[in-house]
């Protein structure tokens, strides 16, 4: 049989797969860019029929990865690298109403963290890098910009947004039995006992307190976030290369280090482990099971996609591309208790409590993070804690989805911000998320 199973044999040749990512790029710059100055439209990338030599964007040509080229990038990742559908299903889209009488929220003003600048909303996009946001209050659209090379219809990579996908599909099948979060990873993935994994349990995975050798320094050329990439061909192998070529080969190469389920360590692999162990209990690759369990049934308008390996496998860690409006679409049934726009009833209540009621703080605190007191971190989501409930799925360079319960906020961001990690981005995005929260609650 071919391409049956998980993983599908890799004597199957396919092309090799590729991808365009700044997600590798430097966590640190001595100096960020001025965007306005570095728009697409103002540095003329794939401007023209065809585009002039040197302002071409293509997967084999390094200076892709490097910002302000990921403007353009971002959001065309199918034109770069081989992709998996999700598809929309046939029903017709569910409507997004725009409020009849929405807030100034540009004019919203709060301090940043830690420097206490203060600075209106408006003045945060620029600052973030954002290439679109969109807020919805209590389901109704009240504020949407798009920057860079978004627009509405065109999807964007949404980067570790993704995991918060995979852990929502992990959790719903726990819910329903399919997969057990007490049992050991070997149990569905025998595959996996001579690795790191060997001795982890399923929940220990979901949330993310693995002890495995693994580096997501990007700033580190020989962290293993760099093998991953190469391994999922995420970034060009070169022609000696002679590693692991595929997600599941990878997988299998990762050593224990230090004792599971004592702290949160953010580490993509797990991800990739998780969409491994949600691939092989339900028996279906990732983008057909997110589509019949969730994109088809909250009234999405655009099919979404995956990035994939040289053998097809979605990459579950960083490789979700969907439309802004998409996403908030999926936010807005998250903050109903998992019901759509539309009506359905898409994840059980039980699901989304299981995730906005967080992990336990005091494991998250040892990986400290110092934007991110108080926080938690459950089935891939990241949970605040906060007076609001708030929670969250992240991604880096920008990408989110905010959930304010308390306030009935869902905000989508997608950005290229020069600099990978959350870290630098919190200070101005977290402060002015709560902000434009405050306001609608006034309202």
């Amino acid at each position: 049989m071919i391409f049956k199973g998980f993983p599908r044999p890799s004597l199957v040749p396919l092309a090799l797969a590729a991808m365009v990512s700044a997600a590798f790029a430097q966590t640190t710059a001595p100096a960020l860019p001025d965007p306005a100055a570095t728009t697409v439209q103002a540095m003329g990338w794939m401007q023209g029929f065809p585009p002039p030599p040197d302002k071409q964007l293509t997967f084999d040509n390094p200076a892709v990865n490097v910002y302000p080229r990921t403007r353009w990038t971002f959001s065309h990742i199918r034109e770069l690298v081989p992709t998996a559908n999700v598809w929309r299903g046939g029903a017709a889209p569910s409507p997004l109403p725009k409020a009849a009488r929405a807030p100034d929220l540009d004019s919203v003003r709060f301090k940043a963290m830690g420097t206490g600048e203060e600075l209106t909303f408006a003045q945060s996009l620029e600052r973030n890098y954002t290439d679109g946001i969109l807020v919805l209050h209590k389901g109704q659209i009240v504020y949407e910009k798009y920057f860079g090379a978004l627009t509405p219809e065109r999807p964007h990579i949404a980067m570790s947004v993704t995991k918060s996908f995979v852990g929502t599909l992990a959790a719903l099948l726990a819910h329903e039995g399919t997969l057990d979060p007490a049992s050991p990873v070997t149990r569905y993935l025998p595959e996996l006992k001579d690795t790191a994994y060997g001795d982890a349990t399923v929940r220990q995975v979901m949330d993310m307190t693995i002890g495995v050798h693994y580096s997501e320094n990007y700033a580190d050329p020989k962290a293993e976030i760099w093998d991953y990439a190469r391994a999922g061909g995420m970034v060009p192998q070169g022609r000696d290369y002679a590693g692991p070529r595929t997600f599941y080969e990878f997988l299998q190469t990762l050593k224990k280090e230090g004792e599971h389920d004592q702290a949160f360590a953010y580490k993509t692999v797990n991800a990739e482990v998780l969409a491994w162990l949600v691939r092989r209990a339900s028996g279906k690759p990732l983008a057909q099971l997110l589509s019949e369990r969730i994109w088809s049934r909250i009234g999405a308008e655009q099919d979404a996609f995956f990035m994939v390996d040289r053998i097809g496998t979605e990459s579950g860690g960083g490789g979700l591309n969907t439309t802004l409006r998409d996403l908030a679409r999926f936010g807005e049934m998250m903050r109903n208790n998992g019901r759509a726009a539309n009506g359905q009833q898409v994840l059980p209540k039980a699901v989304v409590d299981d995730i906005r009621n967080g992990g336990d703080p005091a494991k998250f605190a040892k990986a400290g993070y110092a934007t991110l007191p108080g926080w938690s971190y459950r089935n891939m989501w990241w949970v605040s804690h906060n007076a609001d409930g708030a929670y969250t799925a992240r991604g880096i360079h920008g990408q989110t989805i905010y959930i304010d319960p308390k306030a009935q906020m869902v905000l989508v961001r997608y950005a290229a911000h020069p600099i990978a990690a959350n870290a630098a981005i919190d200070p101005l995005s977290l402060p002015a998320y709560q902000a434009v929260a405050d306001a609608l609650m006034k309202k």
